[in-house]
Order: structure tokens, then sequence, then C-alpha cells
């Protein structure tokens, strides 16, 4: 059980909890994360390690899984207390603060929140075709832990956003042949991504789907078909990575008496929820002009820890000034 009473309690270790998590303690919060997962990172760790991130500041190109070491680096350089493999599951409002109850009967007692629960508890979105429960995770994925598993291989990538586009990108030096399908005859990827892959070694067809895919003991063929015509292909395949987005959902937290807009908690200016002291930051939050980006959303974290700041101690600044003007405890 966790009675101690904390300034700030963050609840998810992605990128956008592990800067606020770094950030209350500049300003000499004590500070609790609470993730559902095995390890800090949040997606950055848990679903594409090997993809680069290509717009997070001062990171020309930056491995997802580089990104999260050096944001969970910089995070623990104040010591916060870290609780993983919890998930919050109640809240409840005490006398000073919040007390939140976990899956696993812990108990953790709060000043403040700060909801960073990117897009909630996500799951892949499941392809619906012949065979394909039956290779997963024996030549049918849904995402990609280690490049090095498919050097050599003969891959069906299967979407149309920034990740299929980017894996397409990523694994055609690796791989012997690289075939991206996707159901429409536009990407939804950023435009450069989709030039690239149009200048890549890439075969690109559109508009196919997944039909079946087959093997005997191994996954061998995947049977795609042009959606207006119904015209089958065969193709020779060692894996197929199906990148179809996720499903997600903010889980208990919908229960909170937050204020809600579809799967998002609205906030105001200061990134405070309808419940005071209750903070929300990056994707799990939306406000007007909101953009889904790890960049914005370490800002709104600030933002979030700023105003935490001010709520528990009336005389602190708003903002305290650069960290470069702070003597700062060694790394």
């Amino acid at each position: 059980m966790h009675t101690e009473l904390y300034d700030i309690t963050i609840i998810g270790g992605g990128p956008v909890g592990l800067f606020g998590a770094f950030y209350a303690g500049l300003r000499g919060m004590r500070t609790k994360i609470i993730d559902s997962l095995p390890e800090l990172g949040g997606q950055l760790a848990a679903l594409y390690p090997e993809k680069y991130v290509y717009d997070m500041p001062g990171f020309p190109e930056v491995l997802a899984k580089d990104l999260a070491a050096q944001m969970i680096r910089q995070a623990m350089r104040f010591k916060p207390t870290v609780c993983l493999e919890e998930r919050a599951e109640t809240l409840q409002r005490m006398d000073d603060g919040w007390t939140i109850l976990t899956d696993r009967g812990g108990l953790h007692c709060t000043r403040t929140i700060v909801i960073c629960a990117g897009a909630g508890a996500f799951s892949p979105r499941k392809l619906n075709a012949e065979g394909i429960a039956e290779f997963e995770g024996n030549g049918v994925y849904y995402g990609v832990r280690d490049k090095a598993m498919f050097a050599g291989k003969r891959l069906l990538i299967v979407g149309g956003g920034d990740s299929a586009v980017d894996w397409a990108l990523n694994l055609y030096p690796v791989a012997q042949e690289v075939t991206l399908i996707h159901r429409r005859d536009e990407f939804r990827a950023h435009e450069q991504s989709v030039q690239e892959l149009r200048e890549s070694p890439v075969k690109i067809l559109t508009p196919y789907e997944v039909r079946r895919v087959c093997g005997n003991g191994k996954l061998e063929q995947a049977i795609i078909f042009h959606n207006k015509t119904q015209e089958e292909l065969a193709l020779e395949v060692d894996a197929v990575i199906l990148n179809l987005g996720f499903v997600a959902t903010l889980g208990p937290i919908k229960n909170w008496g937050l204020e809600l807009q579809g799967n998002q908690i609205v906030v105001d200016e200061y990134m405070q929820t309808n419940l005071l002291g209750v903070y929300a930051a990056g994707d799990v939050c939306t406000h007007p002009g909101k953009l889904k980006l790890i960049a914005t959303g370490v800002g709104e974290v600030c933002t979030a820890v700023n105003h935490a700041k001010s709520v528990i101690d009336p005389d602190a600044k708003m903002f305290p000034g650069h960290s470069s003007d702070m003597e700062l405890p060694a790394l």
C-alpha cells in the first residue's frame, strides 16, 4: 500500500509523462509515476522501438527506443517514485487532494494529478481475413519489435498511414523485398514520407486488401485482391506486417467524472480538467487547436505541472525561469 502523500502523481509513463516527471522534479515537487505497462517509455518502447522518430526537436532522426531511453534518464534525474504494471482504477476526493486505487490494490495519495495516458489502453486493430489468426506471431505481425527478424525476408506490409509507410521505408534496406498494399489509392501518411516511398524500391499496390494467408507450418503466401475489380494476386511472402491502427480506450478513467469529448479529456488553457487539481496532457486531452505530437505534449505537461505547483503553493511562481539558470542534480 502506498499511503504517503505526493505533490503530484503522473498517470502514464510515455514521453509526455516522463517529461512531466522531470519538470515536476525541477519544481521541487514530490513526484510519482503510475503506468500499467511493465516498462517506462509508453508506445515508443512498447509498440515501435525500432521505428525512427523525425519530429522531435533536437533530433533530425532518432530511434523510438533511444528517445525513450533518453527521456527515462531525464525523468529519473530527480528520483520520482515509479509504480509499473499498475492500472489506475478509481479516483476519490480527499481533504488535501486525491486518492487513486489501482488494480493491484495500490493506494496512492496525491495533492494533484496529471493524466498522460496517451491514447489510453491500446490494442492493434485486427484484420479479419482467412489464416491471419492462425499465423499471428508466426509470420503475421501487428508491429515490429526487432528489425533484424525481417532481414532477407519477403515482406507484405498492409496499411496507408504513417506506421505502414515508415516501416516500408525502414525495412526495405534489410529485407529481400517489400510490397506495400493499401485499400485506398491515397495514403494518409506525411507527404514527404509518401514521396520517399514512391522513390524507393518498395512495390506499391493500391487499392488492394488481404483476402487470405496460407502456408504449410509457416507462412508462405498471401492472396490479395483489388477491391474494385476483385482481381486476385498471389504473393510469395515470409511475413505480413499489419499496420491498421489501434483501438484505444480510456478504460476506468472514463468513470472518474471527467468532462470528455469522445475518447479525450477536455482541458482549459492551464491543462486543467473539470476536476480541481486534476490535469491532462498529451494525446489523452483535447482543447482548441490541439495537435497530437510529442513536441506539443511535452509543452502541455509543463503548463500542467507549473499550474499544479501554483495551486499547491500559492507563493510559488507560475514560471520558475529557465533550467539553464538552475543548478540541477547530476544524472
